[in-house]
């Protein structure tokens, strides 16, 4: 499970998007825990403290986030506190570790230490650097990074406003921390210092998780804040149980009243946000590729992203494409359906099937919008029941057209083709929305299939470059790696 499953499952089983910072701060520490008179008896009330703060909330916070530099200030004996307080937490929930890394050099031994030995699920760190220094953490494809891209502090107004307010640094830290890695890989940390600057980068990164900090700061609404950072089903935004909480006898009745306010707001704002938004050009739009708009629809909405995304074997990809967001946009599925149904039109078959899961609502669509019965061949088989290689009523003979999102290597849905051969039946077109090219459809072809699709990643590129989409040192990257 990556980190954004796991938090999510968090999220949904306690209902509530708060974490909790586990910091060892000698001056938070409750009077109850009296006057440590040495520095052994101070880590015994910390570690007291801190794991009380767990079992007061294990049920009621979605993450907890321990401050690295508290525990590296008391010396050997904190790094020894870090390690017994992160084993006391519950292990379905996740530990973002407050690092603010920003070191290249130790980058690579930091992120093995904290990811394998200590089993923290995501890190905060630094945008300076740049990707050189994501890179390392991201090579743990289910570990995750937030990046720092604002802070609340006022000193730092003349830096991250810099050189404009309308054109501000911060805005182009959110802008270039997205091309670093996927959204399940790649979150961002905002001090909030008022509602405006939240809803900015909300607006820039809507698929982006947001870990705020400093919302309880005197002048910041809660509610305006919720409205900025949620996205439109509520969710998307993490945010920290209030210090002064932390110090109480009993955190847990007032960690509790602060969770049923802002569920309450959340079911507000999602109510509001019902209606999906309607997706409309900001240009006029080239009348010789009648592709372009579906193009800039699925960049918008984060589908097709563009910049040096580190895989799991650590090579570097110069784009990400994530369908899954499209089911949850019916202006963008129906003219996706369309899409698909315009080449399918042109072909003879009996039967639609998907391969699962990722084309599966595309299929049942274009069943539905074309008449055609549907069936798919299962990725896996059960070990009960029917124990059937293809679910659906079909007739051995007939002739069925695959369906699937993208081609890469085609292996997948060539797999998913034989286990329907096997069945009697004949495949000989394979249908995808993006072809990545590089030869896909020639291994197709030797292996008796004819391979179609709708868009192509050069087509995508060239469409988002001429659009500005997409700027020139991101396209030239991404013509060198074809």
């Amino acid at each position: 499970m990556n980190f954004l499953d796991k938090l999510n499952a968090a999220i949904e089983q306690n209902q509530s998007v708060l974490y909790l910072g586990l910091d060892p701060n000698p001056e938070l520490l409750p009077v109850h825990y009296g006057t440590p008179e040495n520095s052994s008896d101070l880590m015994h009330c910390l570690q007291d403290w801190l794991h009380f703060l767990i079992k007061q909330s294990a049920d009621l916070v979605c993450a907890y986030k321990p401050t690295l530099g508290f525990y590296t200030a008391l010396g050997a004996p904190g790094i020894e506190l870090l390690q017994t307080t992160l084993a006391a937490i519950p292990a379905h929930i996740p530990i973002i570790l407050d690092a603010t890394h920003g070191d290249l050099n130790s980058s690579s031994i930091f992120a093995e230490t904290i990811f394998e030995h200590w089993q923290v699920d995501a890190v905060t760190i630094s945008p300076y650097p740049g990707q050189d220094l994501a890179a390392p953490f991201l090579i743990y494809t289910d570990k995750a990074i937030v990046v720092l891209c604002y802070t609340s502090n006022p000193a730092a107004i003349p830096i991250q406003q810099y050189p404009t307010e309308k054109s501000p640094l911060y805005l182009q830290v959110v802008k270039e921390a997205q091309t670093w890695g996927t959204p399940e890989q790649v979150a961002l940390e905002v001090g909030v210092a008022g509602a405006d600057v939240l809803a900015k980068i909300r607006a820039i990164a809507p698929e982006r998780l947001i870990l705020a900090r400093s919302i309880w700061a005197e002048g910041n609404d809660l509610a305006q804040t919720l409205t900025a950072g949620l996205n439109p089903s509520g969710n998307g935004l993490i945010i920290p149980i209030p210090q002064d909480i932390l110090s109480r006898a009993e955190p847990k009745i007032e960690i509790l009243d602060l969770c049923e306010i802002i569920n309450q707001a959340r079911i507000r704002i999602t109510h509001e946000n019902q209606a999906c938004s309607v997706w409309f050009p900001d240009f006029t739009l080239p009348e010789q590729n009648p592709n372009t708009e579906l193009i800039l629809q699925l960049h918008d909405l984060g589908c097709i992203m563009f910049g040096q995304y580190v895989q799991a074997s650590g090579a570097t990809f110069p784009y990400y494409i994530d369908l899954r967001k499209i089911i949850s946009n019916p202006q963008i599925f129906d003219r996706i359906i369309s899409a698909y149904a315009e080449i399918l039109q042109q072909l003879k078959f009996d039967r639609i099937a998907g391969i699962p899961y990722g084309a599966l609502p595309t299929a049942t669509g274009l069943a539905l919008r074309m008449n055609y019965p549907m069936i798919f061949p299962r990725k896996e088989v059960k070990a009960h029941g029917t124990r059937r290689l293809v679910e659906g009523h079909f007739n051995p003979g007939e002739t069925v057209v695959v369906v699937d999102d993208i081609l890469i290597s085609g292996k997948s849905v060539m797999e998913g083709a034989e286990k329907l051969k096997s069945t009697g039946l004949n495949v000989e077109d394979i249908v995808v929305l993006i072809d990545h090219e590089k030869g896909v459809k020639d291994r197709l072809k030797q292996n008796g299939y004819r391979g179609h699709s709708v868009l192509s990643i050069s087509e995508i590129a060239e469409t988002l470059y001429q659009t500005q989409r997409i700027d020139s040192q991101q396209y030239e990257f991404f013509q060198e790696s074809q």
